[in-house]
């Protein structure tokens, strides 16, 4: 069972990360220090998740004078020239033994640079037209022309149309979280089949599944819109059962047969979008649902020969992208043996 905290926006929490990474990266860092950070992290998944997010920016950040080369050295290199690296191969450590060390007297800027890189979303992604879209294993964020940002987790493609009357998203595949500008006069629609999620001003997830949408909202409100809508789950029907109402801390799951909400505090939510830090969070999840989300990032796929298997249950946090290390614990945890081959991972019973 999730714990509940107070609840922190999003900012609070990132802001309080990134001070505690810029005491620990001043040079002046000791056990007590370190002690308290990590009684901080283990507060919450949402405290080592945007730790981890402005961890990985800076140590990027500290190699920026190489990876500029050729570009002026007022500022960061410009989208198309710079990209993060690839997510760490092993899990991070918060220890603050050798790590490389910024001079006191850049910390301020170097601060200030990690949360910028971070903003910005200096992942690669391909722009076609008004598409935006990701590779198997890559993450985005892009802003577009209205002020709104939208970041597209692996495989993920969106067509974007804005005009006078309405700023429009066809997601076509995958995944997308969307940071909307406010614009009273031009609701943000966000198309998927037959199914309209609209919002003026907010921040929410959009999730395809064919036909079927996974909507997460984490500030504001969104509506559901679907010509066939019937309401279930544990959040009162609205007076139109064919628009859906969802206020921050919804899940819902939208199909022909109807929309099944939840209702979560913000916390619950944001833990479910740990994906823009390249982050898999599982609570209490069978195995074969953590494996089916692993390959959603991986070519190299994990196959499970035994459907007994796929039961077991597993909780943890992992790097998207790493299914090596994914696999060792899985074999040093469970009755599992992996075999490996070039184009897959083979899970059997032991």
């Amino acid at each position: 069972m999730s714990t509940r905290l107070p609840v922190s926006t999003a900012s609070e929490i990132e802001a309080i990360a990134s001070d505690w990474l810029v005491r620990r990266e001043s040079g002046d860092w000791s056990e007590a220090q370190q002690a308290r950070l990590d009684q901080w992290l283990n507060e919450s998944t949402l405290h080592r998740v945007a730790f981890l997010r402005l961890e990985l920016a800076w140590e990027d950040a500290a190699r920026l004078k190489a990876l500029g080369a050729g570009v002026r050295s007022d500022g960061p290199p410009p989208p198309g020239h710079w990209n993060l690296s690839p997510f760490f191969s092993a899990p991070p450590s918060v220890s603050g033994a050798s790590r490389p060390r910024l001079r006191v007297g850049r910390i301020a800027f170097a601060a200030s640079l990690v949360i910028a890189l971070v903003a910005a979303g200096y992942w690669r992604f391909v722009i076609d037209a008004g598409r935006y879209s990701t590779a198997v294993g890559m993450i985005a964020s892009v802003a577009i022309a209205d002020g709104s940002k939208v970041t597209l987790n692996t495989d993920s493609r969106i067509q974007v149309a804005l005009s006078d009357a309405e700023r429009r998203i066809e997601l076509q595949r995958g995944e997308a979280f969307f940071d909307v500008s406010k614009d009273p006069r031009r609701p943000f629609v966000v198309r998927v089949g037959n199914k309209r999620v609209v919002a003026v001003g907010t921040r929410f997830s959009v999730r395809r599944f064919g036909d079927e949408i996974e909507v997460v909202v984490t500030e504001g409100k969104v509506k559901v819109e679907n010509s066939s809508t019937q309401v279930r789950g544990d959040v009162p029907s609205p007076s139109d059962p064919a628009d859906v109402l969802l206020v921050a801390g919804s899940v819902a799951r939208a199909g022909e047969a109807g929309v099944l909400m939840q209702r979560k505090s913000v916390p619950e939510a944001e833990v479910q979008l740990s994906w823009r830090a390249g982050v898999l969070v599982f609570r209490d999840r069978n195995l074969g649902e953590a494996i089916a989300e692993f390959n959603r990032y991986n070519e190299r796929r994990i196959v499970i020969d035994d459907p007994e298997l796929a039961k077991l249950k597993i909780e943890g946090n992992f790097r998207a992208t790493n299914v090596d290390a994914f696999v060792r614990l899985i074999e040093s945890g469970f009755p599992v043996r992996a075999h490996e081959y070039a184009d897959r991972i083979v899970l059997t019973a032991r």
